[in-house]
């Protein structure tokens, strides 16, 4: 049976409506569900964040050494217990995904083998994979809306670039390995998607002497951005400061933080650090 069949005959089965609350979209493309899953092996522990009726699981089921499903939606997990009750490698959670505890869950398993994999609810896409990263979570595979993506993958001081890709670009490569139609989906989501592949580096991209100011002027140059460098960051750094660590740097008073690199922001913040230090 295949995934459109297989899907069609779980939601009449167990009279299933996708939850909009929730997000669920229930993808039914082969070559996509195949495309997420196909660098799992039989070494690995994968986490699938919401399984939904399982259309994925099956597949990881077949590939992995064990796959720990977390689902928040009570109704599906009764389903996901009930379809997969003789498979030994797969394990539920009925839990809300931005409480679990993937530092433990890592720390449990052989990291280098460790692997989340996920169809991501469009409104919860950014705080999970800011999560993922920031607990040592090393692949990540996420279907998500294609423009997030697209902002994900971007390079720092591109057009495409927010608040987002700078935090994913300190820590990780992230890339497009697939583009998702929204007729692959039941229901048909209103935006198109893409899966994104994020593998942490082995070390931090830049040296950044304090990551909490690094972070925090990133994410204000993002909500300011349509003003100069120097208004945008004034709030985090006194405006006098802010003036002679430009001019040691040679970057104009006058940009706009978006044109800014990685690089550039660690230096602001590293020329902050010698100068309150």
């Amino acid at each position: 049976m295949g995934a459109l069949e297989d899907t069609k005959f779980l939601m009449d089965k167990y009279n299933i409506h996708p939850n909009k609350n929730l997000g669920q979209n229930f993808l039914i493309d082969e070559g996509s569900l195949n495309k997420i899953a196909e660098n799992v092996s039989k070494e690995d522990t994968v986490v699938e964040i919401g399984p939904g009726l399982g259309t994925l699981t099956s597949i990881l089921l077949e590939k992995a050494k064990k796959v720990i499903s977390i689902e928040l939606d009570p109704k599906m997990c009764e389903i996901l217990k009930d379809r997969f009750k003789l498979y030994n490698n797969f394990e539920l959670l009925n839990e809300d995904v931005l409480k679990i505890d993937f530092k433990e869950l890592v720390k449990k398993e052989e990291r280098s083998n460790f692997k989340v994999v996920a169809n991501l609810p469009y409104y919860i896409t950014t705080s999970i994979i800011t999560k993922l990263i920031e607990e040592g979570v090393s692949d990540i595979t996420v279907l998500i809306q294609k423009e997030v993506a697209d902002r994900i993958c971007a390079t720092p001081g591109e057009k495409e670039a927010g608040a987002i890709t700078y935090f994913v670009n300190y820590y990780a490569e992230a890339t497009i390995i697939g583009n998702v139609s929204k007729e692959c989906f039941i229901p048909n989501p209103k935006v198109e998607s893409a899966i994104v592949n994020i593998k942490l580096l082995d070390k931090k991209r830049v040296k950044v002497d304090n990551e909490e100011i690094f972070f925090k002027l990133i994410k204000e140059n993002f909500t300011k951005r349509r003003k100069t460098i120097l208004n945008s960051l004034s709030s985090t750094i006194e405006k006098e400061k802010l003036i002679q660590i430009l001019k040691e740097l040679n970057i104009p008073e006058n940009v706009r933080g978006e044109t800014l690199t990685l690089q550039d922001f660690a230096n602001i913040v590293n020329q902050y650090n010698k100068l309150i230090n």
